[in-house]
C-alpha cells in the first residue's frame, strides 16, 4: 500500500502495512507522531486527560478510572496497549471496544496527513485514539505509555493527571539499566504545576527530583493517601476524602489494591465528588481485564496471567500461594527476546512441576529452545518445547492431573491465544 491508496482496505489489511511502514518496530520519539498531531482534528478535553505510565499495574489502574469515571456519567476514552487478541480492545469509548469501521476511517484520515512521516505501528494507534475520542466528544482521555514514558508517542498530549503505578526492571535496551534511569524514563510523563502520583513505595529519587524540578506536586501512596484493609474490606485515605468499608477486589493483594489506591487518588485530584460512595463501589466491584490473574475453573484449573517482567512474577508467585496448592501444575510459557528470563523463571521456581515453552507470534519471539534451555537449567526439570500456542495448550491438557492446574503466563501473546482456545473470547 502506497502513501494515500486506501480504497477498500481492511483493518488487517491496515495493520499489516502499519508493521512495514517504519523499518523500526520500537522508534522511540515525538518528533514524528507530534508532526502528523499537528494536522489532525484533535479536541483535547480541558482538565480531563490521565496518563498512566509504570512496568506493572497500568491496565489494572487504567481499567478501575475508567469505571470511576463511567459511574459519574463521564464519557471516557481509554487507551491501552498491547491487546489480547483484536486490536480493537486497545481503544474503548465508555467501555466498549471500537468498531473496525472507525479504526479504518481515522488511519485514512492519518495517511492522508502523514505525508512521508515513517510512523510506527504504535503512533499509528495512538493518533487513532486521539482522532476518535475527539469525534465522541469524551470528557476524559484514560492514555497507558507504551513503553517508558518521556519519548512514548502518548506523551505529546500534556496529561492533567500523571500517574505512575511501579518502578521495576524492563525494556533496559530502551529505557536503562537501573531502577533509577527506568525511573526518570517514566517521570517524563510529568508536567510543571499539574499534579503527579505515584502508587508505590518507596518513590524514586528520579521521579521526586523531576517533580521538584517541575514544580509539580506529587501525591505519592503513604503520604498523600493511603489504605488499609480489615477483614473482608478495605479502606482509603486521601487529600480530603476518607472512604471505608470498601469492598475488596477479586484479587485483593497489596499490588492490587495498590493500583485501585492510585486511580482514586487521581480522581480525587480531579473532583472530589467522584468518590462517591456508590461510584467507587460500582469501579471496585467491576470486572478485571482479562488476563490479569484470571483463573478458569475447570479441571485441569486455568490460570492466565500476562506477567512478563520479574517485577510481575513475583508478584504472580504471591497469588499462586495464596490460591492455593494444586495437584500438579504445568506452566505454558511464552516470552520475547528482550525479557529477563532468569529472574522470571527464578521467582516462579517451586510453583510448578512440568514446563512447556510455546513460540509466540512476534517478531520479537524468543527462541524456543534458547527459552526451554534455560528453564532447564535453572530448574532442573524436564522442558516441552512446541511450535505453537495451540499444540502447547493440548500438551498441557494431556500432561496435567483433573485436579492439577495449568498457568499460562509470560506474555500478552501467550495468554491471549489461551483466551481463544479455551473458548473465553
Amino acid at each position: 500500500m502506497g502513501a494515500h491508496d486506501t480504497t477498500g482496505r481492511s483493518l488487517a489489511d491496515w495493520l499489516r502495512w502499519q508493521e512495514s511502514l517504519n523499518p523500526r518496530e520500537i522508534d522511540l520519539g515525538l518528533d514524528r507522531v507530534r508532526q502528523v498531531a499537528e494536522r489532525l482534528p484533535l479536541v483535547i478535553p480541558q482538565g480531563g486527560v490521565f496518563t498512566i505510565a509504570g512496568t506493572n499495574g497500568k491496565g489494572s489502574t487504567a481499567s478501575c478510572l475508567e469505571r470511576l469515571l463511567m459511574a459519574n456519567d463521564r464519557r471516557v476514552g481509554l487507551y491501552t496497549s498491547p491487546h489480547l487478541v483484536r486490536y480493537n480492545e486497545r481503544i474503548r469509548f465508555n467501555g466498549e471496544d471500537v468498531q473496525d469501521a472507525r479504526l479504518v476511517e481515522a488511519f485514512e484520515t492519518i495517511e492522508a496527513m502523514r505525508r512521508e512521516v515513517p510512523l510506527t505501528f504504535f503512533e499509528f494507534g495512538t493518533l487513532a485514539a486521539m482522532m476518535l475520542f475527539s469525534q465522541e466528544s469524551c470528557d476524559a482521555w484514560i492514555l497507558e505509555v507504551g513503553l517508558g514514558g518521556r519519548l512514548d508517542a502518548v506523551n505529546l498530549i500534556d496529561p492533567d493527571f500523571s500517574l505512575i503505578t511501579t518502578i521495576g526492571f524492563d525494556h533496559q535496551d530502551w529505557l536503562g539499566e537501573t531502577l533509577e534511569e527506568i525511573a526518570a524514563e517514566k517521570a517524563g510523563i510529568l508536567r510543571a504545576n499539574r499534579p503527579g502520583f505515584y502508587g508505590d513505595t518507596p518513590p524514586p529519587h528520579a521521579i521526586v527530583a523531576r517533580a521538584a524540578e517541575l514544580g509539580t506536586t506529587l501525591h505519592c501512596l503513604g503520604r498523600a493517601y493511603a489504605f488499609e484493609t480489615a477483614g473482608a474490606a478495605w479502606s482509603w485515605r486521601g487529600r480530603q476524602v476518607v472512604l471505608d468499608g470498601l469492598p475488596l477486589p477479586e484479587v485483593a493483594d497489596a499490588a492490587q489494591l495498590r493500583n485501585a489506591s492510585l486511580a482514586l487518588a487521581a480522581a480525587e485530584a480531579c473532583d472530589p465528588a467522584l468518590l462517591a460512595p456508590g461510584a467507587v463501589a460500582a469501579a471496585l466491584s467491576g470486572p478485571r481485564p482479562a488476563g490479569r490473574f484470571q483463573v478458569v475453573g475447570r479441571a485441569p484449573q486455568w490460570v492466565l496471567d500476562v506477567a512478563h517482567n520479574p517485577q510481575a512474577a513475583e508478584v504472580l508467585a504471591g497469588r499462586l500461594d495464596r490460591l492455593g496448592k494444586a495437584g500438579a501444575t504445568t506452566a505454558v510459557i511464552g516470552m520475547l527476546a528482550d525479557k529477563q528470563v532468569e529472574p522470571f523463571i527464578e521467582a516462579l521456581a517451586g510453583r510448578v512441576d512440568r514446563w512447556i515453552v510455546a513460540r509466540v507470534d512476534d517478531r520479537r519471539a524468543s527462541d524456543g529452545a534458547a527459552l526451554a534451555a534455560t528453564i532447564g537449567r535453572l530448574t532442573g526439570q524436564r522442558v516441552t518445547c512446541m511450535d505453537e500456542p495451540a499444540a502447547a495448550f493440548e500438551r498441557a491438557v494431556e500432561l496435567t492431573p483433573a485436579s492439577g492446574r495449568i498457568l499460562c503466563c509470560g506474555s500478552f501473546r501467550i495468554v491471549g491465544p489461551a483466551l481463544q482456545w479455551l473458548g473465553l473470547y
